[in-house]
C-alpha cells in the first residue's frame, strides 16, 4: 500500500494513458471499419487496424507533439523566466546555476546520485539527461509518424489510382505539415496558458500552482 501511494500520481495517469488508448484504438477502427464498407472494402479487425500505418501515424503525431513541448519547455527554462510564475526560476537565476546551486561535482552530497559526483562526460551526460532522452523521444515519434503518415497517404493515394510518393516528397508536402503543426500549435499554446495562468490563478494543494496567498508576482514558488 505505501508502494501505490508513493507512485499513485505515475500509476493514475499510466491507466488513464492505457484506457484513453484502448479508446482510440476501438474509436478509430470503427470509423476505419465504415469507411471500408463505404469504399466496398471488407472490414478489419482491431488487431489489424492497430498494427495498421492508419493507427500508428495517428498516435505518433500525437506523441511527437507532447515530446516537443516538454522538450522545449525543459530547455528554454533554463535560460527565460516568467516574473509571477511557479513553471518559472526566479528572476534572478537564470541559466545553468553553479556547481554548488546545483550540488554537483564537489559539492554534492550523500544523498546525491552517483553520476552527480562524477566529472568530465558523465557528469555532462547526468547534468543534461531529461533533455536528452525528451528530444530523443520526440525525433523517434517525429519519425515513426513520417513513415507510418508516408505509407497511410501512399495507402489513400493508391487507392484513389494515384502514383504513391517518396519519403522526402511526403515529409515536405502539405498533409505532414498540416498533420504537424495543428498539434504543434495546441501544445505550445498549453503551456503559454499555464506559465501565464498560473501568475494570477490558484489551485489549492497543486504542486503547479503558488501557495493561495501568494502575492502575483512571486515567482518560482510552488505550493
Amino acid at each position: 500500500m505505501r508502494w501505490l501511494k508513493e507512485n499513485s500520481l505515475a500509476l493514475a495517469f499510466l491507466i488513464m494513458f492505457l484506457l484513453a488508448l484502448g479508446g482510440q484504438a476501438l474509436a478509430g477502427m470503427s470509423e476505419f471499419n465504415d469507411q471500408q464498407l463505404t469504399e466496398g472494402s471488407e472490414p478489419v479487425s482491431l488487431l489489424h487496424y492497430v498494427s495498421s500505418s492508419s493507427f500508428a501515424v495517428d498516435v505518433a503525431e500525437n506523441w511527437q507533439s507532447e515530446y516537443l513541448q516538454f522538450f522545449l519547455f525543459i530547455m528554454l527554462t533554463v535560460w527565460l523566466v516568467q516574473k509571477g510564475s511557479p513553471e518559472s526560476k526566479k528572476t534572478d537565476r537564470a541559466g545553468k546555476e553553479s556547481e554548488e546551486e546545483q550540488r554537483i561535482g564537489r559539492y554534492a552530497t550523500g544523498s546525491s546520485p552517483r553520476w552527480a559526483r562524477a566529472t568530465g562526460a558523465r557528469l555532462w551526460l547526468f547534468s543534461n539527461s531529461l533533455g536528452l532522452v525528451m528530444g530523443t523521444i520526440f525525433l523517434l515519434s517525429w519519425l515513426a509518424q513520417a513513415v507510418a503518415g508516408q505509407a497511410a497517404y501512399n495507402s489513400d493515394r493508391l487507392a484513389d489510382l494515384r502514383d504513391p510518393v517518396s519519403w522526402g516528397s511526403y515529409v515536405t508536402s502539405a498533409e505532414f505539415w498540416n498533420r504537424s503543426l495543428q498539434n504543434w500549435q495546441s501544445e505550445l499554446l498549453a503551456v503559454l496558458s499555464m506559465v501565464v495562468l498560473s501568475i494570477y490563478l490558484r489551485q489549492r494543494g497543486s504542486p503547479e500552482s503558488k501557495p493561495v496567498g501568494a502575492a502575483h508576482e512571486t515567482t518560482g514558488v510552488e505550493g
